[in-house]
């Protein structure tokens, strides 16, 4: 029998352990189980899947409102579903933070290394379309790697995936510091790419891990702020490094910081995956513990064995030790790309992921045109060059301030709308709500902005314009592409919370593949048509592919019951042939 709920041990004593220590709450009515975390996500599942079919059948309106408005049953929302996560407010705003540092990496390698491209060439005397190759296998790694390591963190864990990324990634600016021809570079280059580009996709992981969707557009400004200020400090840095010290200081640059970082990560970074360690209170296997939580493990394990052993009865404590609660066993799947082939493939995730791509494409083709076109257009030198990053950067930061808020205002909104109770501490149940919309309410009106700018941009370059109107235009393409683009990050993860890794890992192959198609030919289209003809091609997609978005908004939550049916459909025969399946995480 579980203990009374007067007997467990209190909040205070495990809210503090940051490592996820097993702890008792009185939110379940079984403690003790090990598994209640498989359990509770079959059921809910089962749940979403039965209204899913209900809302299909029986709840589609006749008129011209759309799906996602319809009046939805809530007899499948629990009154009081479990709280979220056990970490307390500063300990989340802690691992989300560490995670968006660690996604620093990934944009910062790949912008770093622009204003040493000339040096290098003539270093290892190849041509600058040679040099450019190790741009673009970059960017074509680090859209194929996060498809296995992504899927591997969600079945096996965060903290893994992050020792492996930043093993290799460590590895190979050795590598890179150290090598002596093209062909290393080459090679090495796409071996750091590798390390390097799984990390935005953890992050994002971390957030959906930690994060109810009610609160998590809150969070925009911690994980964005680093991964877009990323793009536009790398050029200068790379700059001043490759001027001052040397091009080859640019990566013992990156093997220092990497190195802190993971350094910090063993030591403090907790797992969270889900599938481990649940709510944060299940006890995981030793590989999965920060030093922290041994340290603190074997301080409680000698306090047990002292109060056993003078017999004291004050009050009842829940151990942590083996012997009375068993270390969970480690967790080890091999990566599968397909899970992140298949989450790309379906309808809802294949517009978003294709048009969110297509936008972010304006951003590779301005910002790779950029060192060519001021220094022909306006004399800068490289560091000149780095500098005008910074206004995309400022934009960047504004973006982030405004759509976390917005969103989370828009989503009580819809929530008030259908009478659903918003508690941030609790993840509402999505079934029939239109998390689309919520999302997307906010992002298309700064889409809108990003195009205007877009076009406005190319035509200010071919008319030469004073420096002070590109930079107006970048800070102004800084809050509208990045907020578009983080309004559809978050979406993403609301509609695969469970496969955040391999769901992210999707969005980062479409991208990249489209943006190292925009980088290699923006500069050819310049010189065949002028800036403004150029850039109004891209304009043109934003508003020609526009009902993409359109029908996201209007169907969205059909194809999510769609899919809710397909997954239960796969468990259930797995179930029939005896296998142990475990539910693949998204939204009913």
């Amino acid at each position: 029998m579980a203990a009374s709920k007067q007997d467990r041990p209190g909040g205070p004593e495990s809210a503090d352990d940051i490592a996820g220590v097993e702890h008792t709450t009185s939110t379940y009515s079984k403690p003790s189980k090990l598994d209640h975390d498989v359990d509770t996500t079959t059921s809910e599942l089962r749940q979403s899947t039965s209204h899913s079919r209900h809302d299909s059948d029986d709840q589609i309106p006749q008129d011209m409102e759309p799906p996602s408005e319809a009046p939805v049953s809530s007899t499948t929302q629990p009154d009081n579903p479990p709280v979220y996560t056990v970490f307390t407010l500063w300990e989340k705003r802690l691992i989300v933070l560490a995670a968006s540092f660690s996604a620093f990496f990934s944009p910062l390698t790949a912008q770093i290394y622009l204003p040493a491209l000339t040096v290098i060439a003539d270093e290892f005397a190849v041509s600058s379309s040679q040099i450019n190759l190790t741009v673009t296998t970059y960017m074509v790694f680090q859209g194929i790697t996060p498809m296995f390591i992504g899927g591997f963190a969600d079945a096996a864990g965060r903290r893994p995936a992050y020792v492996i990324c930043f093993v290799i990634y460590i590895a190979a600016n050795i590598g890179l510091a150290l090598s002596r021809n093209y062909v290393s570079l080459l090679v090495v280059r796409c071996l750091q790419s590798a390390g390097s580009s799984t990390t935005v996709a953890l992050a994002q992981a971390v957030l959906a891990d930690t994060i109810t969707s009610a609160e998590r557009g809150q969070y925009i400004g911690i994980t964005v702020i680093p991964v877009v200020l990323a793009p536009s400090l790398g050029p200068v840095i790379g700059g001043l490094l490759s001027q001052y010290l040397g091009w080859r200081w640019i990566f013992w640059f990156l093997t220092i910081i990497a190195s802190i970082n993971l350094v910090a990560m063993l030591l403090f970074f907790p797992e969270t995956c889900r599938r481990i360690v649940g709510d944060g209170s299940i006890r995981p296997h030793p590989i999965y513990r920060t030093c922290w939580q041994m340290l603190k493990d074997a301080h409680r394990h000698r306090r047990n064995r002292k109060s056993k052993s003078s017999n004291s009865s004050l009050h009842r404590t829940t151990s942590t030790t083996p012997s009375t609660i068993p270390s969970l066993k480690l967790k080890g799947k091999a990566p599968n790309p397909l899970i992140s082939l298949r989450i790309l493939f379906e309808k809802e995730l294949f517009l978003l992921l294709v048009y969110s791509s297509i936008v972010f494409a304006s951003f590779y083709a301005t910002a790779t045109s950029m060192p060519s076109i001021f220094s022909s257009l306006y004399g800068f030198s490289n560091l000149q060059v780095g500098l005008m990053y910074l206004p995309m950067a400022g934009g960047s930061v504004v973006a982030s301030a405004i759509v976390g808020p917005a969103m989370g205002r828009n989503f009580a909104r819809h929530a008030h709308k259908l009478g659903r109770p918003v508690d941030k501490s609790r993840q509402m149940d999505l079934v029939g709500f239109p998390i689309e919309r919520a999302r997307l309410e906010v992002g298309v009106p700064l889409l809108a902005l990003s195009c205007a700018v877009i076009l406005a941009w190319g035509w200010a370059l071919q008319a030469g314009a004073h420096v002070a109107v590109p930079c107006v235009l970048l800070f102004l393409q800084g809050v509208g592409m990045i907020g578009f683009v983080n309004a559809i990050n978050v979406l993403i993860v609301d509609i695969h919370p469970g496969n955040a890794g391999a769901a992210t890992a999707a969005n980062n192959l479409t991208r990249c593949l489209i943006g190292a198609l925009a980088s290699a030919v923006v500069v050819p289209m310049i010189d065949a048509m002028g800036a403004g003809w150029a850039y109004t091609i891209f304009g043109a997609l934003y508003v020609v592919l526009a009902p993409m978005m359109v029908a996201v908004m209007w169907y969205g939550v059909t194809w999510r019951a769609e899919e809710a049916a397909k997954r239960e459909r796969r468990r259930r025969a797995k179930a029939e042939k005896g296998e142990v399946a475990v539910v693949d995480g998204g939204l009913g």
